[in-house]
């Protein structure tokens, strides 16, 4: 009876192992090519290379990990890209056959669909500004312009939130940070100013009448905070030189969802203030003379506005001052105002097209 018990255990043994070789994994391949460019609004032609004496009973598509569609077979997908947001997407396709599945996958980049639109800029009015404030945020609500001046005491500067009186570049009411902080982008919600921090990880929330510090909470975002802007309901933040931005609640301060920025040849890196203007999000890039405008549904660079005459490089070296950072907006007024660290003048300026 013993022997009879081993014969069928045995048996077992033979069939699985049969089993596993009639359907073991063969090659599948997936195209297109990892790292493909499309422009938004492109179809993406999804194929499989099976072997010939395959047979798939289904194939499972995903894209991101969410389920887009189900072929009985082999048969190519076709990916309309018009609904998606721009970036990196990763397709995966599951093959099922006899029991087992298998995956292959590829990613491809989504690219903004047009060029963005170069734009010029007329100075309309020149205002002051403090030469000592390194800025890193601006802001401007209810006549008061209000600044995040950023730096460490242990370099010769000490960080601050700010209001000042736009007409002379005094500043009216100030809060000093601790030294060992450095303040970067702002903005004014809900009469509240929040702050960002450079490489503390922290973000702080203020009185906006009286500029007390009412809470603290942990930024999350990215490794450094840069640039912080709102549209009245959501919190968007840049972080790192990425050409992400990230959408916070404005309450808990979690992120909400990510934006890709690309334009029609890659990744717009280096995205640093921000402001929201009329449904559109203005960055300034990081050491650069841009200004770059943002669609924040798709992540699409729609305008990249040249600002390289408005104060000359070279006049800035002779004149001690740093990099172009620093945008607000009077929604009341419709005033477009630009700054840099340390420079002595806010400028007011109207967006216009290069003269040809």
């Amino acid at each position: 009876m013993k022997y009879k018990h081993l014969l069928y255990l045995t048996a077992g043994l033979i069939t699985v192992y049969s089993c596993n070789t009639k359907n073991q994994s063969v090659n599948i391949n997936i195209s297109p090519d990892a790292g493909t460019n499309y422009k938004q609004g492109e179809k993406v032609e999804v194929k499989l290379d099976l072997p010939a004496d395959y047979k798939a009973d289904s194939v499972v598509y995903l894209l991101d990990s969410e389920r887009i569609d189900t072929k009985k077979d082999g048969a190519p997908l076709s990916l309309a890209t018009d609904a998606y947001t721009l970036g990196t997407k990763l397709i995966t396709a599951k093959v099922y056959s006899g029991g087992q599945v298998q995956e292959a996958s590829t990613n491809i980049n989504i690219l903004a669909a047009k060029t963005p639109a170069l734009m010029s800029f007329q100075v309309e009015k020149v205002f002051p500004h403090d030469t000592s404030s390194f800025t890193e945020g601006l802001e401007y609500h209810d006549g008061i312009l209000y600044e995040s001046d950023g730096g460490y005491c242990k370099d010769g500067q000490k960080s601050s939130l700010r209001k000042v009186d736009i007409a002379t570049g005094k500043v009216i009411q100030k809060a000093d940070n601790d030294c060992n902080t450095f303040a970067e982008g702002i903005t004014v919600i809900d009469n509240k100013v929040i702050q960002l921090t450079y490489h503390e990880r922290v973000g702080y929330v203020y009185d906006k009448n009286t500029l007390k510090l009412l809470s603290k909470f942990n930024y999350m975002q990215g490794e450094e905070g840069w640039g912080l802007t709102n549209d009245g309901k959501y919190l968007y933040t840049t972080t790192t030189g990425t050409n992400q931005i990230f959408v916070m609640d404005k309450d808990n301060y979690r992120t909400v969802r990510e934006i890709d920025v690309y334009d029609d040849k890659g990744p717009v890196n280096n995205l640093n203030e921000l402001e929201y203007i009329d449904g559109m999000l203005y960055a300034n890039i990081w050491e650069m003379d841009d200004i770059v405008v943002i669609d924040p549904k798709t992540g699409a660079v729609v305008q990249r506005i040249d600002l390289s005459t408005l104060y000359p490089k070279a006049q800035r070296q002779k004149d001690g001052a740093d990099v172009l950072n620093g945008i607000a907006w009077d929604a009341a007024g419709k005033r477009l105002f630009v700054t840099g660290k340390d420079w002595s003048k806010l400028y007011q300026i109207k967006i216009v097209k290069p003269k040809a």
